[in-house]
């Protein structure tokens, strides 16, 4: 036990020699990890060459240490205590023509599909005429962490947040930070084709993960969680009975249909106003209109939802002082003048890698706009632009089972692909 290092709160880097492990499978009391996060298991050449992954006897969650909120929550679904295979679910919104396309109902793409296509997300593919979600309880990356760092300042402040998230996006954003999980193409490539070694999570083991590290809530974050509602749903609804709230991190370009499905089980979106220009949203996404972004936002808050909005100002993008001035004009005019705006600091990557970092007079400036426009809640953030996942541990880290068998191939299990599998004809978009 003495090679364990425990770090008191703080992150570890993730490098490619180090495994990553759970201290509960070695019965380590909850009360002797509390509030800590492991940071590694570094093997000698005295140490076990192979951890024997059965020797953890202990069939329930918790000991006597754990909350009521755990063992309530445990008692209810232990019946299904062990790993679900990963398997093609049906996409939750989807309409069928009568030219033998689907439509995808999720985001305003609302892509419509003949057999063997995928959307413009990659996620979602047609399969003899019904729409399936392939990343349904994929996990590209988890952390956990305050609420402030999504950014929400108004909602449980002080409590911390299991952040996770997955693969596909329905933007494609010029200074994107989480390209490979955002994009996710590989990874969902790798998925239809039955050769992904994706770490697959059950709702149900998410929520057991999140009630394990003792944190206050779950935030789906990353890519575009509108592209994974069938898996973001059914994980809010067991973390709601298991006492946990539910954050929403969106660019929000998706259908009232999908927002209204979320509402129920949602309490939180934080989202973006990129811009109040409908070409820079044409150039990230050709369909995308800023008044489709705006109405989003807007019928979130109708339907209950806490509304935090965020912008990220980029250098000769959306940095002009009128436009921001209009962007804190309608956050006041719609949302409320105490709704929270959180001004995020640009810094260079993929296409938009030849631009500098926001200067700090700018995102004076921009905060500056947001008062004199009456906000009362204006966060400057010079040292964050994104809720991004470079930094995390790897998933198996948070889970308790052999990392092994969290990275087996993935192939569905169902029958609905038939022998050939999933084609992976790409989306093609017609006007």
């Amino acid at each position: 036990m003495s090679l364990i290092e425990l770090d008191g709160g703080r992150r570890w880097n993730r490098t490619t020699d180090t495994r990553i492990f759970n201290p509960l499978l070695y019965r380590l009391s909850y009360p002797a990890i509390q509030g800590c996060v492991l940071k590694r298991l570094t093997f000698t050449e005295s140490s076990p060459k192979h951890i024997n992954w059965a020797t953890n006897t202990n069939k329930t969650p918790y000991n006597d240490q754990t909350t009521l909120r755990q063992q309530k929550y445990w008692h209810m679904t232990h019946k299904t205590h062990h790993l679900e295979q990963y398997h093609l679910v049906k996409t939750r919104l989807q309409t069928r023509h009568t030219n033998g396309t689907t439509q995808c109902d999720l985001c305003l793409w609302r892509c419509k599909l003949a057999h063997g296509q995928r959307g413009f997300c990659q996620a979602h593919v047609n399969r003899h005429g019904t729409l399936y979600n392939l990343s349904y309880g994929i996990l590209s990356a988890i952390d956990i962490g305050p609420i402030e760092d999504k950014p929400v300042k108004h909602f449980r402040p002080g409590t911390q947040v299991m952040s996770v998230g997955s693969y596909g996006c329905n933007f494609r954003c010029g200074g994107c930070h989480n390209l490979e999980i955002s994009w996710g193409i590989s990874a969902l490539d790798e998925l239809a084709q039955g050769q992904s070694t994706a770490a697959y999570v059950s709702p149900k083991r998410l929520v057991e993960a999140a009630l394990r590290h003792g944190v206050d809530g779950i935030a789906f974050t990353y890519s575009e969680p509108a592209v994974w509602l069938e898996y973001v749903i059914d994980v809010a609804k067991l973390a709601h009975a298991a006492g946990l709230y539910t954050l929403y991190v969106s660019n929000s370009f998706v259908t009232d249909e999908a927002l209204e499905a979320m509402s129920k089980h949602i309490d939180v979106l934080c989202s973006d106003i990129k811009s109040l220009s409908d070409d820079f949203y044409k150039d990230i996404c050709p369909v995308a209109r800023v008044e489709d972004v705006l109405g989003s936002i807007k019928k979130a808050q109708q339907l209950g939802l806490h509304v935090e909005v965020r912008t990220n100002v980029i250098p000769g993008k959306n940095d002009e002082p009128d436009e921001l001035a209009r962007i804190a004009a309608w956050i006041r005019d719609q949302l409320g003048a105490d709704s929270p705006w959180h001004i995020t600091k640009f810094f260079p990557a993929y296409k938009l890698s030849d631009l500098p970092p926001t200067p700090t007079d700018t995102l004076h400036i921009a905060a500056e706009q947001g008062r004199r426009a009456g906000l009362q809640n204006v966060y400057l953030y010079d040292d964050k632009g994104c809720d991004c996942a470079d930094s995390n541990l790897p998933v198996a880290a948070y889970l308790d089972d052999d990392p092994l068998a969290v990275h087996t191939v993935k192939k569905c299990a169902a029958d609905c692909c038939g022998d050939e599998g999933v084609l992976l004809k790409k989306y093609e978009y017609n006007k």
